[in-house]
């Protein structure tokens, strides 16, 4: 899982940085809200815990600028240590998921970050359907038509990738850097699993689910 911290107090944002890896996740930084909003726009992130008071642009604007004008749904913890009603209540109508309050302990926000996830993922859900096509996330069991399938571990991170933004178009980029950061292989490497998953997910029966837009990326539904 991919991180995203915004924050301007360096003390604050290398014990987030060192907790956060500690707890497994991939983190990136941006000391300001120019940055910030840069990075939220342009790459791909799990979720972003963003700072109210930043140099440049503040919060509450990086937050709705990334949701009206970036289109960019990425859930947003935001941190600050303004508790009136009316502030709170400006961060979530500025399109923030979850509010803490400074000072806060860590593991508050580890709880946080984790039950977030789980409700972007599928609102906790832990088996994915798709027309006749089935994962069970615990398991790891895929399904189609009743006919186990297997798959390969990057294989099963795309399907889960494209089940849960079913039936939408997941982009190419946004495939890439959730698989592999910035370290993709190369520019064939995505195509190529995509290729493999389709082989066993849609060879064998009568319909196909996985779908290439050319130029834009795949998406996974009924034709």
């Amino acid at each position: 899982m991919r991180i995203l911290l915004v924050e301007d107090n360096k003390d604050i944002l290398a014990n987030l940085v060192d907790y956060l890896e500690l707890k497994g996740y991939t983190v990136d930084c941006a000391q300001d809200g120019l940055n910030g909003l840069h990075l939220a726009a342009t790459q791909h992130f799990d979720l972003i815990v963003l700072d109210v008071m930043l140099p440049g642009l503040d919060g509450y604007s990086l937050c709705q600028r990334l949701r009206e004008e970036a289109r960019k749904d990425t859930p947003i913890i935001m941190l600050t240590a303004r508790d009136a009603l009316d502030d709170r209540l400006l961060g979530f109508k500025s399109g923030a998921d979850d509010y803490l309050l400074k000072p806060f302990a860590l593991s508050e926000l580890a709880a946080r970050i984790e039950a977030i996830i789980r409700r972007s993922q599928g609102g906790g859900k832990r088996l994915l359907s798709v027309a006749d096509l089935t994962y069970d996330l615990e398991t790891l069991e895929v399904t189609r038509a009743g006919r186990a399938l297997k798959i390969n571990p990057i294989g099963l991170k795309l399907l889960a990738l494209l089940m849960q933004k079913s039936p939408h178009l997941v982009r190419r980029e946004v495939l890439e850097e959730a698989l592999w950061g910035d370290d993709c292989p190369d520019s064939d490497s995505l195509r190529s699993h995509v290729h493999q998953l389709r082989q066993v997910v849609d060879k064998p029966f009568p319909s196909v689910l996985l779908h290439t837009v050319h130029g834009l990326g795949y998406r996974l539904a009924e034709q």
